[in-house]
């Protein structure tokens, strides 16, 4: 399969067309193929949050939205999405969070790219690539059935402190949903060797073009994953948690 995609990093207010296809791309999904109305990671809050970094996958135009997901770090304004989805069923989840904390969520990708790893593997790798860039010591999962395997390879465990040894009914009755969290950002010791060499790879270089193997065959990808200019509100992150915690 010939296929060309972008995959960049943004902070969010940066660029609020972007974050629009990608809010309005992950609704549609949601409701359209999964039934499920409104879930945590599916709120609007994030689109103007400092402290949110969106990765999006695009055609090469930039007109075309196929994916994306999001790193939203812990600040005291706006609660993680893994706060407020299990916060009700096991309050240790409060506790967990803390200044240096951020969580991958809101993942998804069309159907257009269903089955070329574009929704799993590649967008968990990008994510866990960025850690190295921001403020972050630990990272938060909310994993469906099918991503626990995927978030297993980019090095996130199941967290069996929370919930039934770490599984909870959401967003839906029949729906299981999984808490999983990465503590060793740097060194990633559980994660699969391959994944760690490309994780190493896209973080000793954010900007690159490679050519990706998928379940359906073969494209290419521009990462554009330098998010340096995040750089300027990093303390501001500290602050204001630390604000949170002294009040």
């Amino acid at each position: 399969m010939s296929f060309t995609i972008k995959v960049r990093a943004f902070i969010a207010p940066e660029d609020p067309e972007a974050c629009m296809r990608f809010y309005e791309g992950h609704t549609k999904l949601l409701e359209i193929h999964f039934g499920i109305a409104k879930i945590t990671s599916g709120n609007v809050d994030w689109l103007q949050h400092k402290n949110t970094i969106v990765v999006i996958v695009e055609d090469e135009t930039g007109e075309k939205t196929y994916g994306g997901a999001r790193v939203q770090l812990a600040d005291g304004v706006i609660p993680l999405p893994i706060e407020t989805a299990i916060g009700k069923y096991d309050p240790k989840i409060y506790a967990d969070v803390h200044r240096g904390s951020a969580e991958i969520c809101g993942m998804w990708n069309s159907k257009e790219v269903a089955g070329m790893g574009i929704g799993s593997l590649i967008l968990s790798r990008v994510c866990v690539a960025l850690m190295t860039q921001l403020p972050v010591d630990r990272v938060h999962v909310l994993c469906a059935p099918i991503t626990t395997r995927m978030a297993r390879r980019v090095g996130a465990v199941i967290d069996t402190s929370l919930g039934n040894e770490g599984t909870f009914y959401y967003p839906k009755d029949d729906f299981i949903a999984t808490a999983m969290v990465i503590n060793d950002l740097h060194v990633l010791q559980t994660a699969d060797e391959s994944e760690k060499t490309l994780i190493r790879e896209l973080r000793r270089q954010p900007n690159q073009v490679r050519t990706e193997t998928g379940p359906k065959g073969i494209f290419e990808v521009y990462y554009q994953l330098d998010v340096s200019s995040y750089e300027d509100d990093a303390a501001k992150v500290e602050d204001t948690v630390s604000d949170k915690k002294d009040a």
